[in-house]
């Protein structure tokens, strides 16, 4: 279903990737893979004196966290204090194909799904860490040569896992790479033409050239670089806010690239009103699923940083089943309603 969906070859229905509501297992056409953790890496988690909990991750980044508060927490330490210690930095062993043989068993066992392996962004994801955020960003307008520099050496890494991924028998890679705000890109979309786009464009063509597909999920607005992630060939947009961008503008992008989407964890979910959010699922089932494939239905993993009631979820993958599924014209009627 997800290679016909990805094909707009017109499937039986739209592609659903749900996870188990109320202890009942839902459709999830998709499984995901990553590498295990590095055995020669020794981990340090300690607590500070303020309710901080921090941790060393395997590209030399402290992170810290508010006790019980936040997940991910915010990089307080990073491993390029100058960008004289590129010359000596070592990333980590992403690269290391016995990191992958538990990935390779379940490429080997999945049949019934379409698999992705998980990489390591397509360099900002990781790069932006090695400096910290702010001073990254920074860097981008006033040290573009050591960007590139750093952009390249994380570029090549994932580019070598994209390589195992395809080794083994995955079928498309997945990456996470947060671009926007609520109202703009994280920089000018001149400065990610110039910096940024090459990276895409050589991710894309080394793992179309091994015969993978390339998803990418964003957070924030993006609307400037959707054209060009579709021109460079990015098969999948992973958006948890559609709305951000408006169904009808996405739209636009029908039969060139495959939605991945979420009901809208900011705008629509919250409300808690059944018949609003069938209704955006049948919209967005007319919108962004026409032309005999490009969308995929799934849920938000984490109801409670978004204040979501599960069932919320529930109602749009009932409706999603519902009306998701196509004629012979590519369309799906039921949707219309």
């Amino acid at each position: 279903i997800i290679s016909r969906v990805l094909d707009f070859s017109t499937p039986q229905r739209i592609g659903l990737a749900y996870s188990a509501y109320d202890g009942r297992p839902r459709i999830c056409d998709t499984a995901g893979v990553g590498p295990s953790p590095d055995p020669n890496f020794q981990a340090r988690e300690w607590e500070d004196e303020q309710g901080g909990e921090c941790h060393v991750d395997e590209w030399g980044c402290v992170w810290r966290r508010l006790k019980g508060k936040t997940l991910g927490g915010e990089v307080i330490q990073a491993p390029l204090q100058s960008w004289e210690d590129l010359d000596t930095y070592k990333p980590p062993t992403l690269d290391d194909p016995a990191r992958y043989r538990r990935a390779a068993e379940v490429c080997e066992k999945t049949n019934d799904r379409y698999v992705l392996g998980s990489i390591a962004g397509c360099c900002f994801n990781a790069a932006r860490y090695l400096r910290r955020l702010e001073n990254y960003l920074l860097d981008c307008a006033a040290e573009p040569e050591n960007i590139r520099r750093l952009n390249t050496m994380v570029s090549d890494l994932i580019l070598r896992q994209v390589d195992i991924y395809a080794d083994i028998g995955a079928q498309g890679v997945f990456f996470c790479e947060d671009w926007g705000t609520q109202e703009r890109l994280l920089v000018s979309p001149t400065m990610w033409h110039d910096l940024f786009r090459p990276t895409f464009e050589r991710l894309v063509q080394r793992a179309h050239s091994r015969g993978l597909t390339v998803w990418m999920h964003s957070c924030g607005y993006v609307r400037d670089i959707i054209p060009s992630l579709v021109e460079i060939g990015v098969d999948v947009l992973q958006f948890d806010q559609p709305e951000l961008h408006g169904l009808d503008w996405l739209s636009q992008f029908s039969g060139k690239v495959t939605f991945w989407c979420p009901i809208d964890i900011q705008t629509v979910l919250q409300c808690g009103e059944e018949g609003t959010i069938k209704a955006k699922a049948r919209e967005m089932v007319r919108k962004l699923g026409r032309g005999g494939g490009g969308f995929i239905a799934k849920d938000y993993p984490d109801n409670h940083s978004i204040g979501c009631d599960p069932v919320w979820q529930h109602w749009g993958y009932e409706e999603f089943l519902r009306v998701g599924r196509y004629a012979a014209d590519g369309t799906c009627p039921a949707a219309a309603e």
